[in-house]
C-alpha cells in the first residue's frame, strides 16, 4: 500500500474568507458532457472543473460531480486582489482561485480581467457527530506522541482540543467518501475555512493529513520524517490540537 503524507499551515495575516463553497452532488448521465451539464445547471465550465479539480474534460456515466452553485462574473477593478474579491463578495478564496484555474497566485489579478464568481453558501455544514471510542484512543495516542516529541524539542504541550477533533474527524470522513487525498475538500474547502465554518476561532491554523498507515506510531514516524509535517508538530504557534482516524485516513489540526 502506498502511504501518503501532507501539511498545510497558515499565520494570522494571510487568513482565508470563512464563507463556504455551495454545491451539489449530480450523477452524469449517458451522453452528459461538461459542457452539457454547466448549461443545463447555469454555472461556469470553469466552476464545474475547478469544484471537481478535473485534469481532463473526460467524465463517464455513474460517476458523480459536484456543482457549484450558479455564479456570476466579476470585472477586476484597479487595486483588487483574490483576498478583496473574497471578502466583498462573501465566497471563499479557496472558491474562486477553484473557479478560476486561470488564477495562478492570489495577486495574479489585473484591471479588467473577468472572473467567475460561485455563489456563497446559504448555510453552514452541519457539525460531525462526535468521534467514536476507538477514533478517541487514536486521537489520544497520536496527542500523546506529539507531546512527546515537543517535549524532546522543550517546547510545551499541545492541548488535546475535542471540538477541533470532531472537526478533524469529519474532514477524514470526507477524505474517504470522496476518494481525494487534498487539503482543500470538495465539501469544504480550505482547512481554515473548514474550521471557521464550524465555528472554531483561531489566530494561527495548520493541518497534516496521511492515508494508508496502520497505528499511531506508524503515522507519526513519517511525519517526524517529513519537514513540513514536523514543523507544524514542533511549531510553537499552537497551543491546540485536534487528530482523527477514520478507514486509513489520517488527520490532525493545529490552531492557536
Amino acid at each position: 500500500m502506498r502511504l501518503k503524507i501532507a501539511s498545510l499551515s497558515i499565520s494570522a495575516f494571510l487568513l482565508m474568507g470563512s464563507a463556504t463553497y455551495a454545491a451539489t452532488p449530480y450523477t452524469v448521465q449517458q451522453n452528459d458532457t461538461l459542457w452539457s451539464i454547466s448549461q443545463d445547471k447555469n454555472v461556469s465550465l470553469n466552476n464545474v472543473i475547478g469544484m471537481n479539480l478535473l485534469k481532463s474534460s473526460s467524465i463517464y456515466a455513474g460517476q458523480t460531480l459536484y456543482v457549484p452553485s450558479s455564479s456570476k462574473q466579476y470585472t477586476v477593478k484597479t487595486g483588487d486582489t483574490l483576498y478583496k474579491i473574497a471578502s466583498a463578495s462573501n465566497v471563499s478564496l479557496w472558491a474562486i482561485q477553484q473557479a478560476n484555474p486561470q488564477v495562478r497566485q492570489i495577486n495574479w489579478v489585473y484591471p479588467g480581467q473577468v472572473l467567475d464568481l460561485p455563489a456563497s453558501a446559504a448555510q453552514k455544514p452541519a457539525a460531525p457527530a462526535p468521534a467514536q471510542s476507538s477514533v478517541g484512543a487514536y486521537a489520544t495516542q497520536v496527542s500523546q506522541l506529539v507531546n512527546q516529541e515537543r517535549q524532546k524539542a522543550g517546547l510545551a504541550p499541545l492541548t488535546l482540543d475535542a471540538e477541533l477533533s470532531n472537526v478533524a474527524l469529519a474532514k477524514a470522513k470526507d477524505m474517504i467518501a470522496k476518494n481525494y487525498f487534498d487539503h482543500n475538500s470538495p465539501t469544504y474547502g480550505s482547512p481554515f475555512d473548514m474550521m471557521r465554518s464550524f465555528g472554531i476561532n483561531y489566530t494561527a491554523a495548520g493541518e497534516n493529513i496521511a492515508k494508508g498507515q496502520t497505528s499511531p506510531q506508524a503515522v507519526m514516524n513519517d511525519w517526524m520524517n517529513s519537514p513540513g509535517h514536523r514543523q507544524n508538530i514542533l511549531s510553537t504557534n499552537y497551543d491546540s490540537i485536534g487528530v482523527a482516524y477514520y478507514q486509513g485516513a489520517w488527520v490532525q489540526l493545529f490552531k492557536k
